[in-house]
């Protein structure tokens, strides 16, 4: 059979590949398909074709899967938010184990590593402590409310159906979120409907409210709310500081962040503080963390835990070691190994992350840490020590191959490679592997009902990490 872009095919879904698609072969010929699970009977239409695979998307469902379960949010499989509900969660963190392992071996040609099964999430709804609403001029309607009259295609405020920039789904309520959290939601909603501003226009480019950025304290029950609006009006954005402030007693910090910048990131150029505190404080046990707006901080703050707990173990820190961590961000793991290490060093390219880092670690009042302010490629170059051990934690994009051979200069006893995709893990793994052997890794669930993966890989010179 030979697949073409627009026809229909009946496809029997035999696995779910890394990125969470359902995978089929048609002679030999792979083809993804968005929203399948494995065992399902699927009738598809192919949207895209390549070299070698194809994309499809389900158009009828012949026969589901005895995998799949009812989905429990009525935006399952029209929101980007997350895509696997239909999925039973310990199916889930099973998938993500074998993706870690399968993207270590197909990826880094990295094989016979033990993968240990993935450390589950404490909650797997209401677990982020962040969430970004975007506002849109015109919303996305669900299936079922394209076959209504006098439809209302007005103004949204929600989350965006995947793939695209433009398309907002007008969501009543995210499970992901606490419930407060939708409750605010709602509220700020029915005040921007009936405010006189406009609602920006995700093509025009033109209007005042953009989006909404709700900050949860897990350790506090505390919330901070940041509206980001186009241009700057005070007293329109006072007043609905003024109405939640009022309503609910755990809102203890608005502020409002100002861009007219057209990239569709809800960060201001600069920020103006409405009311109450101008950040919040969450606790990853035993150290306390302030919390800005736009402050990094682990967006699932009981599964963090699991993260640095998995990381300290790898270090094996005995309180005598020098330790290096490079994209240190505000300093969450310099400060949770602080008291198991001599003195730790960390490098971050984002100043106002130093500056949070520092403001932290007088918090705790934590004295071994030092932070520098610079690009990882030059700052490395500066580092006058051998670090006993070295921590990274990059972004997705995993380490520059600059950064991986300074690192195997420096030649650290250990290191800890903290990684949210486990493809650019794979690849600078293999760029190490020559030198250090892969001793052992460990998935960390951060995003239920999503395909995203932490993982902690420990490497070793000689000698393991157990």
């Amino acid at each position: 059979m030979s697949l073409k872009k627009g026809k229909e095919y009946d496809l029997n879904i035999t696995d779910l590949a890394f990125g969470g698609k359902g995978f089929a072969k048609v002679d030999g010929f792979v083809v993804f398909v968005d929203q399948a699970v494995p065992e399902d009977v699927v009738k598809v239409r192919v949207v895209g074709k390549k070299k070698n695979y194809a994309e499809a998307r389900i158009i009828e469902m012949i026969s589901p899967s005895p995998l799949r379960i009812n989905a429990p949010c009525p935006y399952s499989g029209t929101c980007g938010g997350c895509k696997w509900q239909y999925l039973p969660y310990e199916l889930q963190i099973q998938y993500k184990q074998r993706h870690v392992k399968e993207a270590l071996e197909h990826l880094g040609n990295i094989h016979d590593i033990q993968v240990n099964p993935t450390l589950p999430s404490p909650n797997i709804f209401e677990y982020r402590n962040k969430m970004e609403f975007s506002c849109s001029d015109r919303k996305w309607l669900m299936p079922a409310q394209m076959t209504g009259e006098n439809i209302d295609t007005g103004f949204a405020i929600g989350l965006h159906v995947p793939g695209t920039f433009y398309k907002v789904l007008d969501i009543g309520a995210c499970m992901l979120q606490p419930d407060l959290g939708n409750q605010i939601l709602n509220d700020v909603r029915v005040f921007i409907k009936d405010s006189d501003m406009p609602v920006y226009g995700l093509k025009s480019h033109e209007g005042f409210w953009r989006f909404l950025m709700l900050r949860h304290s897990v350790s506090e029950n505390q919330w901070m709310v940041n509206i980001i609006t186009a241009s700057e009006n005070r007293n329109i954005v006072a007043s609905l500081a003024e109405l939640l402030m009022e309503k609910y007693p755990n809102v203890v910090s608005v502020v409002n962040n100002v861009t007219a910048r057209k990239a569709g990131v809800a960060v201001g150029e600069y920020e103006v503080h409405l009311a109450g505190k101008t950040c919040i404080k969450d606790a990853i046990d035993p150290f306390v963390f302030e919390i800005s707006a736009n402050s990094f901080f682990q967006t699932n703050t009981r599964a963090a835990r699991s993260l640095y707990d998995t990381v300290a173990g790898y270090a094996q820190l005995t309180g005598k070691e020098t330790v290096l961590d490079l994209y240190s961000g505000t300093g969450t793991i310099p400060i949770y190994l602080s008291g198991r290490a001599a003195r730790i060093v960390g490098i971050e390219i984002v100043e106002s992350a130093i500056s949070d880092a520092e403001k932290n670690c007088r918090l705790n009042q934590v004295d071994n840490c030092r932070f520098i302010a610079g690009d990882i490629r030059t700052s490395l170059t500066e580092i006058d020590f051998k670090p006993h051990v070295m921590i990274i934690d990059p972004p997705r994009d995993g380490m520059h191959k600059d950064v991986v051979r300074q690192v195997l200069d420096m030649s650290p006893d250990r290191i800890v490679y903290v990684s949210c995709n486990p493809a650019t893990l794979a690849r600078d793994l293999a760029l190490m592997k020559n030198h250090y052997h892969v001793i052992e890794v460990q998935p960390v669930d951060m995003f239920p009902h999503t395909f995203h993966i932490e993982s902690v890989a420990c490497l070793g010179k000689n000698s393991g990490c157990k």
